[in-house]
């Protein structure tokens, strides 16, 4: 029964004379905030002009006191628990407990993780009543702790500065209450000059778990409470910059530009020095503002500046020292860029540049501190996008910390800043927020004070209102504000994209048809999705087929995958294993959503995952295809919009037979962008092996030079190409053999012997043993049998295959004939089987020879008039010792690869370890370690003995220490972890004519594209195991 929402009625608290909280502010959706500062950009203050021209950081300005550290804490589980006069100077907190600022509560001892994609963190405990919000279970922090203020910050106005507080923040100084703010995701500046003396402060904050912005908080993403990014004081001068917008204003031919700067002062300012700073620190323009009743306007022309784009991240430095007439009292700083953004002709242009967004998004999760987000783990997160050719990133979905936006323009990355609304758990209908009009001034507020905070970054090409919150007269509100302030940039929201309030069409999750089918008519606006390719567990098949369209149609400009990093909390077993934690894993109470927040192609300890790599396949810049390889020319293209190749060498590679026969590197690769060049290659018609079984050319494109976050020789682009292709049908033979085989019966068994070796066939026709001299290579209690099943991928999940394709999970095979023969020196069994539940028939036919060698033939005949679902998979699997862990295999490798998600995995000979094949970092079990196309597969130890698979056709298989029903998810406990699974002493070998595709267009219904898929039908897979010893 759904409890009642009960709301806290409280004798309201006079906290000073001038300003007073009432306490009904956390469910009064017209009250967001109390004396809270205007937002203003992110500019950096100094205390004197040469130090704002120096170090872009203004950690040491002697007028700042960080508040970080360990502050006085006391913490209930019911907002109508907490304390109500703690703020007083004289209360006593020495029985509380101290918390660390920033820090969330839930990570450290106060509450429990929640997770839930939609529906607040209440759902199924009370009932959505906005703007009210339960008391119950609605945890409130309370927060106390002095600090001293310097003797020489008197005459100074001095704030508090809140970097993030989750959900709200009440504010008191030495007893007195000061202000009030909510949103979660966006800073809260208190002027509190008037509230403090010389000397020691008491400063005294209260956060609830919840309020009525948090109904505007329904974001996919853990529910945490808590400060979650820094806490300071500043002191500044009367006479001060309070703002500046600096927005750069490109010529027609994106050449010269325009760096108009809008600047708001103090009543004390009497003057402004402005300069505009090169990377060099070199004035290029500069001018002395003004300011009439506050405002002065500056327009400094710049002759061919240096453009900023992700390729080319240009930036200059504005200085803003400013004057009271007696000399200089403060400076600022604000990196800018000489950059354009616009939508024309159903494109969207960059520096009139139609780039291409090869986009993430983003959540700020770390996998030990949640929302607290260190500069490290910031540099580490922009490098791994470099590294994987990511060149945008969306802020889901709401604003970042200040300091990533610096590192997007220091780095170069695009960003799709997103306001903080989100109200998914109301859903879209006549409920919807956004058509709420007691929750208008919030979207506003909301939107706004990101586009007021972020409007100098480059980096920021395109505003972004929201994510699935809805459409009403809430975000039309917030688009008409938006494009008055800022019409420099496009803006777009998910909900409006078939409305003029959208000036993108951001769908999420359109499948390719939808795509093509939106792209053919040459549409007004350019798609670029906001969320798709769902990376979700083991997922990312048919990730090359968007990037198909995209390259195909110039109004496509690409996406964001959903999304860059999962958001699982490391959690380490007594085996020293890491398990990666998700939803429903704190308590067996609490809503969720269970694993649904672990969808990132790098896992949560920023370990890439398989996936990451068909990422930096599809996102590379630079592209080669064959023009005549027999004479080694080949056509490279640069899909850079900016840069030539200049920077990078190629290197390339004569593969044949597996093996590199020559190799080369070409360091002189000016090719401009957007340009294509053929060139010749390093190698003749003579270096090619004319008895070669396959010839493939490697060609990868590596940095000459450092860059800020790659190092020389980090490899950006690589392609590989079939000069002539392996013919597995020619190398599929039984050797000649003279030595005899003989067949002998037994009740429960069959035996076919050789000179020193020996296979049996139990009673269901399977083989159950292979001896070979010393050497028995299955495990006790293995067979070789068929098998059609895969432990289910999140994605299968999502699709309900588990249930859809159940009846392949261990089908009947009745034994209807087991036949024996020895003909022309070779023993043949043949065994057929009658499957029931499938309404299908197999026979399976072995043929041994002489030496061991068995040559199968796995034969299924398909009813054709029968309703039956397809399968995951036609092969065959087997135990074996776990002595056999070494793999060599000759095939697509590197990391694990499947039918439809294999674009990033070179053909090559490899050898690895069975250990290392399954991904431990897949926050839950599911089929992992797969290499395909294979030429052959060796299972051996470490002398290098054990079982060679070659096949009629190019392959699967893997071999991994789990088996598949220790991986599958869908029956046993709920809460399971890749960090569970335990080896067992076997090596768990499948391997297949075919498996199912991984897919990526969600995770909750849609399955690979067709030709992925393992249908109902007829299959013959024709193989030969061969002992190697």
């Amino acid at each position: 029964m759904m409890k009642r929402l009960s709301v806290l009625l409280l004798t309201t608290l006079a906290a000073s004379a001038t300003y007073a909280q009432t306490f009904t502010e956390w469910h009064d959706s017209e009250v967001n905030q109390i004396n809270r500062a205007p937002m203003h950009a992110t500019y950096k203050i100094f205390d004197t002009a040469d130090a704002a021209s120096g170090e872009y950081c203004d950690k040491n300005n002697p007028y700042r006191i960080s508040l970080n550290g360990t502050w006085q804490f006391d913490w209930v589980e019911n907002a109508d628990q907490r304390p109500t006069d703690f703020y007083r100077t004289d209360y006593n907190d020495a029985s509380w407990d101290t918390m660390e600022v920033p820090a969330m509560w839930e990570l450290n001892g106060y509450g429990d993780p929640i997770y839930v994609n939609v529906g607040y963190a209440w759902r199924n405990n009370f009932r959505n009543d906005p703007p009210h919000v339960p008391v119950e279970q609605n945890h409130v922090g309370s927060y106390r702790r002095t600090v001293n203020i310097p003797a020489d910050w008197s005459g100074r106005e001095i704030f508090l500065n809140i970097g993030a507080a989750v959900s709200n923040v009440y504010v008191w100084v030495n007893g007195k209450f000061v202000g009030y703010s909510e949103d979660s995701h966006l800073g809260a500046s208190f002027d509190i000059t008037k509230f403090v003396k010389n000397g020691e402060n008491l400063i005294a904050l209260q956060i609830f778990r919840w309020c009525d912005g948090s109904y505007l908080e329904d974001q996919d993403l853990w529910r945490l409470s808590g400060i979650s990014r820094d806490v300071d004081l500043t002191a500044r001068p009367k006479a001060r910059l309070l703002d500046m917008k600096a927005t750069p204003v490109l010529d027609s031919e994106y050449k010269d530009a325009v760096m108009n700067i809008d600047m708001d002062f103090t009543a004390g300012v009497k003057s402004a020095d402005v300069k505009l700073l090169d990377k060099q620190g070199a004035v290029v323009a500069e001018g002395v503002a003004t300011p009439r009743n506050g405002k002065a306007h500056l327009a400094l022309e710049v002759e061919n500046p240096a453009k900023w784009s992700a390729e080319t991240p240009e930036l200059y430095k504005l200085t803003v020292a400013v004057n009271d007439g007696r000399g200089v009292t403060e400076a600022v700083a604000q990196r800018v860029g000489f950059r354009s953004s616009e939508i024309r002709d159903g494109q969207l242009l960059v520096n009139g540049k139609p780039v291409l967004i090869k986009g993430a998004n983003r959540h700020e999760v770390d996998p030990q501190k949640g929302f607290v987000m260190s500069r490290e783990r910031m540099i580490q997160d922009i490098r791994l996008m470099k590294e994987f050719n990511v060149n945008a990133v969306r802020t889901c979905h709401y604003p970042d910390t200040p300091e990533w936006y610096d590192l997007c323009d220091e780095y170069g990355i695009y960003v799709l800043d997103e306001g903080n609304i989100e109200s998914h758990g109301m859903g879209y209908g006549d409920e919807t927020l956004a058509k709420n009009p007691i929750f208008a001034k919030a979207h506003l507020e909301r939107d706004s004070r990101m586009v007021l905070r972020d409007k100098n970054h480059p980096s920021v090409i395109i505003w972004s209102m929201g994510n699935e919150a809805g459409m009403g007269p809430n975000f039309e509100a917030c688009y008409r504000w938006i494009r008055d302030y800022d019409p420099s940039r496009p803006i777009h929201y998910e909900q409006a994209m078939h409305t003029e309030f959208s000036d993108i069409m951001c769908p999420m999750y359109a499948d390719y048809n939808w795509c093509e089918n939106y792209l053919k008519n040459s549409p007004a606006k350019p798609l670029i999705q906001c969320e798709y390719a769902h990376a979700m567990g083991n997922s990312l098949g048919g990730f090359k087929e968007y990037w198909d369209l995209v390259r195909k149609y110039d109004r496509y400009q690409g996406g964001f995958i959903w999304d860059f990093v999962d958001q699982g909390f490391t959690r380490y077993e007594d085996d020293g294993k890491v398990s990666f934690t998700y939803g429903g894993d704190y308590n067996n109470y609490d809503a969720t959503d269970n694993s649904f927040n672990c969808n990132g192609f790098i896992a949560s300890d920023r370990t890439p995952q398989a996936q990451a790599y068909e990422v930096r396949r599809q996102y590379q810049s630079i592209w080669t295809k064959p023009v005549d390889l027999a004479a080694a020319k080949v056509e490279v293209y640069n899909e850079n919009f900016f840069t030539s190749l200049a920077p990078y060498a190629l290197e390339w590679e004569l593969v044949q037979n597996g093996k590199v026969t020559k190799a080369g590197r070409m360091e002189n690769l000016d090719i401009a962008p957007q340009q294509r060049k053929e060139i010749v290659l390093g190698y003749t018609s003579a270096d090619i092996f004319p008895e070669a079984d396959e010839v493939l050319v490697n060609v990868r494109y590596v940095l000459k030079e450092k860059q800020p976050l790659l190092d020389i020789g980090y490899v950006v682009a690589e392609e590989q190409m079939s000069l002539r292709d392996y013919d597995t049908a020619k190398a599929f033979a039984l050797k000649e053999s003279a030595r005899p085989v003989t067949i002998t019966k037994f009740e429960k068994s069959t035996k076919v012997e050789g000179y020193d070796w020996r296979i049996s066939f139990d009673r269901e026709g399977f083989i159950n043993e292979m001896v070979y001299g010393q050497m028995s290579l299955m495990a006790e209690g293995s067979s070789l049998r068929p098998n059609f099943w895969r432990a289910p991928t999140e994605n299968d999940l999502g699709a309900r295959l588990q249930d859809r394709f159940a009846a392949w999970r261990n089908p009947r095979m009745n034994l209807r004939g087991f036949d024996t023969k020895v003909e022309d020196g070779v023993a043949v069994v043949t065994a057929t089987y009658e499957m029931p539940q499938v309404k299908a028939a197999m026979t399976i036919t072995y043929t041994i020879n002489g030496e061991g060698q068995i040559k199968v033939s796995e034969a299924m005949t398909a009813d054709k008039e029968a309703k039956v679902s397809g399968m995951f998979r036609f092969g065959m699997r087997m135990e074996l010792p776990a002595r056999f862990n070494m793999l060599e295999y000759y095939g697509r490798g590197g990391v694990e690869n499947y039918s439809d998600r294999k674009s990033c995995a070179g053909i090559g000979i490899y050898n690895e370890t069975v250990a290392e094949q399954y991904n431990e970092r897949y926050v839950r079990p599911q089929e992992s370690g797969t290499r395909s196309d294979l030429r052959y597969f060796n299972v051996v130890d470490t002398a290098g003995a054990g079982l060679g698979i070659v096949a009629e056709n190019a392959f699967s298989a893997s071999a991994i220490p789990y088996s598949i029903e220790s991986m599958d998810v869908s029956v046993g406990a709920p809460q399971r972890h890749s960090g569970d699974l335990k080896a067992d002493g076997k090596t768990y070998l499948c391997f297949d004519l075919v498996q199912q595709g991984l897919g990526c267009i969600n995770s909750w219904g849609y399955t690979p594209l067709p030709q992925y898929m393992v249908d109902y039908k007829d299959y013959t897979f024709n193989f030969i195991i061969s002992p190697i010893r």
